[in-house]
C-alpha cells in the first residue's frame, strides 16, 4: 500500500483540518482489523438510528469497555487469561483482546449498548441541532414581508 503525504493539504485548506486528518487516518489502516467481526445497521423505522453489532463470543460485560473520544467510538475487549489452566483439543473461539475503532459522523451519539448471546449491540442516534434541520419557507404573501420587515427593524 502506498503512503500519501497530506501536509500540502493542511497548508492550503483552512477549516478542513479534521477532514484531512480523517483521510490520513484512513490511509494508515492496514486492513488487518478483522477481529472481531461486526455489522453496521440502519433502522428501518428511523433514518437517524443506527446500530453496530460486534461478535464477541466468550466476552462478558466486565471484559468490554466502550468509550467515545474526539468523535471516535472505541471498543476494547480484554480477557483475564483464565484459559492457561485449561487444556484445549481444538480452540476455535479466539477470545483474544482487541481494540476496534469506529469514526462517528458529526452529531452522532451513542444512545446505549447491551450484550446478548455473544453479540455486543451499540445503539447510535444522529441528533441534528435545530438550526441544521430542514424547514419550510413560505413563498410570497404577508408572511414573507413580515420576515423582511423584522430584519430591517433589527438592523436599525
Amino acid at each position: 500500500m502506498s503512503n500519501f503525504d497530506f501536509s500540502p493539504l493542511y497548508r492550503t485548506v483552512v477549516g478542513f483540518d479534521r477532514l484531512a486528518s480523517l483521510i490520513d487516518t484512513a490511509t494508515r489502516l492496514d486492513g488487518v482489523q478483522g477481529y472481531p467481526p461486526y455489522n453496521i445497521e440502519q433502522s428501518t423505522d428511523d433514518e437517524n438510528a443506527y446500530a453496530i453489532e460486534l461478535a464477541v463470543a466468550g466476552f462478558g460485560d466486565d471484559d468490554l469497555d466502550l468509550e467515545v473520544k474526539e468523535g471516535q467510538l472505541i471498543v476494547i475487549g480484554k480477557k483475564d487469561g483464565g484459559a492457561e489452566n485449561r487444556k484445549f483439543l481444538h480452540r476455535g473461539i479466539a477470545e483474544r483482546g482487541f481494540i476496534r475503532r469506529f469514526q462517528l459522523a458529526d452529531h452522532v451519539v451513542v444512545s446505549g449498548a447491551h450484550l446478548k448471546n455473544g453479540l455486543l449491540r451499540i445503539e447510535l442516534k444522529r441528533e441534528l441541532p435545530e438550526a441544521m434541520k430542514p424547514r419550510k419557507i413560505a413563498i410570497g404573501g404577508e408572511q414573507s414581508h413580515k420576515v423582511i420587515d423584522a430584519r430591517k427593524a433589527s438592523a436599525a
